[in-house]
């Protein structure tokens, strides 16, 4: 999670178990999960370190190293090429790196301020902003529909995107 929370003490911020409720998916794959440590990401595999170098398969979970100015945009480039999951960002959207994922976006969901979890399982103090969901792929759009009927967020449609859902379909 984000470093405003302890500005240069740790990138360690772990997603609170009521996201992945709101969210009511299983992933195949998190591809940045903190090193041997047991968080609750409800996935059946973890990259504990490599994430942008090994092979990624399936539906994906991807909280990235918020790390530098542009520390993101190497996670979300290789998110949106594998076209199948949901990323957590904040919603920094005066960044040119966020208007470059918008751009690439199934949908976004834009939530209030998350109160992560430290790496003792404490909960950490408000960020400086909110956060965003990401989905790239049907069932990446799927989990934030979910996590919209369970208030979690608002979810929001890219106006050039082709998964917008139909009335029929909302």
């Amino acid at each position: 999670m984000g470093y405003w929370d302890t500005a240069g003490k740790s990138d360690e911020w772990y997603t609170p178990p009521h996201v992945f409720e709101a969210l009511a998916v299983r992933f195949d794959l998190d591809v940045a999960h903190p090193n041997g440590l047991t968080t609750h990401v409800p996935a059946a595999r973890h990259y504990w370190s490599d994430g942008l170098e090994l092979p990624w398969d399936g539906f994906v979970w991807m909280n990235p190293p918020f790390g530098g100015r542009n520390g993101l945009e190497p996670w979300l480039d290789r998110f949106f090429a594998h076209g199948n999951g949901v990323a957590l960002t904040p919603d920094r959207t005066s960044a040119p790196w966020f208007r470059k994922a918008w751009m690439r976006a199934d949908a976004v969901m834009f939530t209030p301020k998350i109160r992560f979890l430290r790496p003792d399982g404490s909960i950490g103090k408000s960020p400086s902003n909110g956060t965003a969901l990401w989905a790239a792929g049907a069932l990446g759009v799927r989990a934030l529909q979910n996590a919209n009927r369970a208030g979690l967020g608002i979810l929001a449609w890219p106006a050039e995107c082709a998964a917008r859902p139909t009335q029929e379909g909302a």
